[in-house]
């Protein structure tokens, strides 16, 4: 679940500025309204400072918006203009968060551009705690290690036969598994981590 909104008012519109390069880069996510209600999206062209997103629920210019991408996590700002496809909205970050933000997409860019396989070096992080619990849908749980994890997916350690597709909850986090290798599966989250909370303390 996305964290709640809170929903200052104020007079102004948030003026969005095209100081940034719009990037054509295609992401999924999902994305909560001021009434807290979460809808799916995909984006249509991304910079540092704003995203055009293909949404099927708009909100009102000037409505705080909270959502989770792809790869790049959590990213909040406000609603400058509806279009036809969803609306764009600003992104509000601090520099360091905005760098950051900056170099992960100059790397999908690459990535797409290029062909490049995705690179997870820089994305994949060991926990301190590798211990966890997966759930399946019929509430049977079990006991798993897991290896690394990233902003949209983790690789764990299991004996179980499990199919490929299956949907899954590793630890609190929905999954679907997407990858089998010798010892274990690779998950991708259903919504993705939010990349304030990502590091080696986190327990999934």
């Amino acid at each position: 679940m996305l964290s709640a909104l809170q929903t200052p008012r104020t007079a102004a519109v948030p003026v969005e500025r095209r100081r940034h390069h719009r990037m054509k880069v295609v992401l999924l996510g999902r994305y909560m309204l001021p009434n807290r209600m979460e809808y799916p999206c995909q984006t249509l062209d991304i910079s540092p400072g704003g995203v055009h997103l293909a949404a099927p629920a708009k909100p009102k210019p000037g409505d705080r918006v909270i959502a989770y991408l792809d790869h790049l996590g959590r990213i909040e700002g406000f609603c400058v203009r509806t279009t036809m496809e969803g609306f764009a909205m600003t992104i509000t970050a601090t520099s360091r968060k905005r760098e950051k933000f900056t170099a992960q997409l100059t790397w999908l860019v690459n990535r797409e551009e290029l062909g490049l396989p995705e690179d997870r070096r820089h994305e994949r992080i060991v926990p301190r705690n590798p211990r966890s619990v997966l759930t399946m849908d019929d509430g049977s749980a079990h006991v798993i290690r897991i290896i690394d994890f990233s902003l949209s997916g983790a690789a764990f350690q299991s004996d179980l036969d499990l199919p490929l597709g299956l949907p899954v909850r590793i630890g609190s986090t929905l999954a679907q598994l997407v990858r089998r290798f010798d010892g274990g599966y690779a998950a991708e989250f259903r919504i993705p981590l939010s990349a304030d909370l990502l590091d080696e303390n986190l327990e999934l």
